[in-house]
């Protein structure tokens, strides 16, 4: 999708029009057997299944399955896919203890409109021959997706660009996160804090309290992620902003009265900076094809 040849739009330039972090130019998908991709497969769609899924029962599924692994391989590699089973346990994520932590601010909270809630988390999205991680921006009301980022790496700055994007749409009275220092940091909370946003923290091991995105991740893999099989960053990243396209403003949800997304948040048709991106730089590609196919009937016309 990036050209290189292209003397009308630089490399920077096809990067912020298809809305992925430059970095992603020189990604090299990481070297990993064939048995353990397969292996972090089987654990990607168990959580997805059984989200509530520990490191032993995740160990002995594995075992069952043929597989010959302990479960300190196992915990090795949910942990570099940013997965974690779902209920009350002990503090298995220490954020950076240089970073601020936050209260939590949604205890008996009823969520009754559209920007009362907004929150953040990140999820494992695997490719052919390894992974990206994606971070979503969801309005807890209307199930919304103000704002999406693809990255290679679990720093702040894909968080922080996502966080960017869902302002445009609006802002919320609160923000909610876990404690990972992506969200912790203060690239993220100065954003926030800036906006006047009050920012919100699950305790420690209460996963329970993001439930709204979890559920996002679920709906994205069955219906996208799984179906598809992405090989690289550039096909993902165009596959998502087709899908959370569709999700946002055609996919109807039964929690919301069979309505859209869009429709509950309060815009007709709504449209993240990533998938405008991606829809650009497809025209973008459409204009470069019907150039050549002229140029070449020209051709044959002389």
């Amino acid at each position: 999708m990036l050209d290189k040849t292209d003397s009308q739009y630089s490399l920077r330039a096809q990067c912020r029009i298809l809305g992925i972090n430059r970095s992603g130019l020189y990604y090299k998908p990481v070297t990993l057997s064939d048995e353990i991709l397969e292996i972090m497969r089987l654990l990607d769609e168990e959580h997805t299944r059984h989200p509530f899924y520990g490191v032993k029962k995740m160990t002995k599924y594995l075992q069952e399955n043929g597989y010959k692994i302990g479960k300190d391989k196992v915990r090795t590699l949910l942990r570099s896919m940013g997965l974690e089973a779902i209920y009350p346990k002990p503090n298995t994520s220490i954020p950076n203890k240089q970073h601020k932590i936050y209260p939590y601010l949604l205890k008996d909270v009823e969520i009754k409109r559209p920007n009362q809630v907004w929150s953040a988390d990140i999820t494992y999205i695997r490719l052919n021959e390894g992974f990206v991680y994606l971070v979503a921006i969801i309005d807890w009301y209307s199930r919304c997706v103000l704002g999406w980022q693809l990255s290679n790496s679990l720093d702040a700055t894909f968080c922080v660009e996502a966080l960017k994007e869902a302002l445009q749409h609006g802002k919320p009275e609160i923000f909610n996160t876990d404690q990972g220092c992506q969200f912790t940091s203060g690239a993220f909370t100065d954003v926030l804090e800036k906006e006047g946003i009050l920012i919100s923290m699950d305790a420690k091991g209460k996963v329970f309290d993001n439930i709204f995105t979890e559920r996002l991740w679920r709906t994205v893999k069955y219906e996208d992620v799984y179906i598809k099989g992405y090989q690289s960053i550039p096909e993902v990243q165009l596959g998502l902003a087709e899908y959370f396209d569709f999700y946002n403003n055609e996919r109807y949800h039964q929690s919301l009265d069979y309505k859209t997304p869009s429709e509950v948040f309060g815009i007709k048709q709504l449209s993240t900076e990533s998938e405008l991106s991606t829809k650009k730089e497809k025209g973008t590609e459409k204009e470069r094809k019907a150039t050549t196919t002229t140029t070449k009937t020209n051709k044959i016309l002389v």
